[in-house]
């Protein structure tokens, strides 16, 4: 018996002073037993088989990144030999192979200890939806385990293994994240596979991962993170390693008129502070309206989404509805009064609202959000099934619409003891960048993990260094973090590597032309220059041919020599571009130009650069 924190920083540090496996299995069934909820687990497994998978890992091996780490999976996730359910006992088959991302895991050396509770289906944000006990909040067994992925989520939060599986359609790795005092990493869609995954929505469906920390979902994600052919919904979007975060952020946050709370004052507060702690550290914080995202949301349970729900269990619904859970059939029941046409309303509907929020999102580097806008009690849903559940996808349903990424991260806990969690919020294959800000984020505001009340374990170091497949590139102009371009560089899955100035042998140039003025950077003599700022961004490889046709003239990509010495690729000038240019070495930095009320310097949109 023994209080070891099972975040993989800790397990690892146990297993090379010399523990084995076997002795966290021992410890993972205690703490199962201690807790005694019999609604986390619909399957689990007998000890002495996972046992006996401890002792088949052999020695030690640090080259698997999760050799020895206790994990559970949701219950609409194949494994081999193993039920799945996907909480309808009437719907189980045994599975004949594991999930892509369970073989992933279990290559990597994790440990499955057993299949968790959901709501039924995986249609519900609740997580009491099962005809299983449903299990208790770890935190606060009065309030909601949060759904679907509730079992997954209560085991991280009760320390029982290091990270769990979930799925996400609507926000199921995201809110029971949040009420559970845990990490909860909704992927770009695609990223993870979905073979071997009962599907609830299959267009809009992906994996999620539970864990204690950022980093430990985030060395999850980049485990699982692998294209399989076999899944026609896959893509190929890496994995890059976390990451320096900019200074200068931008990030949208709901406005006073559309921000909602249901009366909530002390989860507005908590909100509040955290949005006033990302302020603090640097970033500017854009108020938007948040119409367009709530009526992209409103839309997950109209039309052609819950038809599509209503193909997983078309069988069931019409030949044995009563073994459907009252709720989930009255939810994808509406289905049966929708046609085709009603259906391609939908799409054609989505599509309109989603170019409303497209120029939303094109001015911010990511959104924050409350995770959801307030919690409710298991009492609360006994009287009223459906309501806080739709509350609940407040700030959840439309992301996977608008195929966005999702980071919910534990931040301080409320006034009144109640954990505290925002979600960041980006576009596609920008998973890393969240992971990077949420990674800060937790630390800056401290909280224990999960109901364990162990602490966040020391931060490691975010990669400075480009990968093998990525190409580091100075920028010194409207590519800096939160300036026009910078979208040219993330929108390519470029991560910020750091802020620093280049040597002391070069000129800044604003170019003729314009407005806008453009930057051009120009080497003189050693020591006869000025020290210029820049960023320096990791790039991957592939993108590199198409960000380089895209530099006008007198503009290229050249050799930049930095204050430590090194030589990175960056952006130069023709000596023949600085003919008529006005000189502002003097300032160092292209944002002091911008910010210093020039009318040729006045910040324009990416359209109005590109047109000049």
């Amino acid at each position: 018996m023994f209080d070891l924190p099972f975040t993989l920083t800790s397990l690892e540090a146990a297993y090379e002073d010399g523990m084995k496996p076997r002795d966290i299995i021992e410890e993972v069934y205690r703490r199962i037993d201690t807790i005694g909820d019999p609604g986390i687990f619909i399957h689990l497994i007998d000890i002495s088989e996972v046992i006996e998978a401890a002792e088949a890992l052999g020695d030690y091996d640090p080259a698997k990144p999760l050799w020895g780490v206790p994990f559970v999976a949701k219950d609409n996730i194949d494994v081999a030999g193993k039920p799945t359910t996907a909480g309808c006992p009437a719907y189980e088959y045994s599975a004949s192979e594991d999930a892509f991302v369970i073989a992933k895991l279990r290559a990597a050396g994790a440990l499955l200890v057993g299949k968790t509770n959901l709501d039924q289906f995986a249609t519900g944000l609740v997580g009491v939806r099962s005809p299983y006990p449903p299990p208790k909040n770890s935190v606060d067994p009065a309030l909601v385990p949060g759904g679907s992925s509730s079992g997954s989520a209560v085991a991280v939060g009760h320390g029982i293994v290091s990270f769990s599986l979930g799925t996400d359609t609507a926000g199921s790795g995201r809110v029971p994240g949040a009420l559970n005092n845990i990490v909860g990493l909704k992927p770009t869609l695609g990223a993870l596979s979905a073979s071997g995954v009962v599907p609830a929505c299959r267009t809009l469906d992906t994996v999620s991962i539970f864990a204690l920390t950022v980093e430990d979902a985030y060395a999850v994600f980049q485990v699982t993170a692998k294209y399989d052919d076999k899944d026609a919904y896959a893509r190929k979007t890496g994995a890059a390693p976390l990451a320096h975060v900019p200074s200068n952020l931008k990030i949208g946050v709901p406005d006073t008129a559309t921000i909602e709370f249901c009366g909530d004052k002390v989860q507005e507060r908590s909100f509040a502070d955290t949005v006033a702690l990302l302020k603090a550290n640097g970033a500017e914080i854009v108020e938007i309206d948040f119409t367009p995202f709530y009526d992209v949301a409103d839309m997950l349970y109209e039309g052609a989404w819950v038809a599509e729900r209503h193909t997983v269990i078309e069988d069931l619904m019409r030949d044995t509805p009563e073994v459907v859970h009252p709720v989930t059939r009255e939810v994808v029941g509406k289905a049966l009064g929708l046609s085709a046409t009603d259906a391609f309303r939908g799409m054609y509907k989505l599509k309109e609202l989603a170019r409303k929020t497209e120029k939303v999102l094109a001015d911010v580097d990511l959104l924050c959000v409350p995770t959801m806008p307030t919690f409710f009690s298991v009492a609360d849903l006994e009287a009223d099934p459906i309501k806080p559940n739709s509350l609940n996808g407040t700030y959840t349903n439309f992301v996977n619409l608008l195929d966005m990424c999702g980071l919910a991260v534990p931040v301080s806990a409320r006034s009144d003891g109640k954990p505290g969690n925002v979600t960041l919020l980006a576009q596609a294959g920008r998973d890393s960048f969240l992971a990077s800000i949420g990674s800060r984020l937790e630390r800056l505001a401290p909280h224990t993990l999960g109901a364990t009340g162990w602490a966040l374990p020391l931060s490691p170091d975010a990669s400075s260094y480009p990968q093998d497949d990525e190409l580091a590139i100075a920028v010194c102009g409207a590519h800096m973090s939160g300036m026009p371009l910078n979208h040219e560089l993330v929108s390519r899955g470029a991560r910020f590597l750091e802020a620093t100035t280049t040597s002391n042998a070069y000129a800044l140039y604003a170019l003729a032309g314009g407005p806008p003025k453009r930057p051009g950077l120009v080497k003189a003599r050693a020591g006869a220059g000025n020290t210029i700022a820049l960023e320096v961004w990791a790039l991957p490889s592939s993108q590199v041919g198409s960000f380089l046709a895209g530099i006008p003239a007198p503009l290229g990509l050249g050799k930049v020599e930095l204050a430590d010495g090194r030589m990175v690729t960056g952006f130069i000038c023709e000596a023949s571009g600085i003919a008529e240019a006005e000189d502002i070495s003097h300032l160092g930095s292209w944002r002091e130009f911008v910010a210093s009320g020039s009318p040729s310097a006045a910040v324009v949109s990416a359209e109005q650069l590109h047109a000049k």
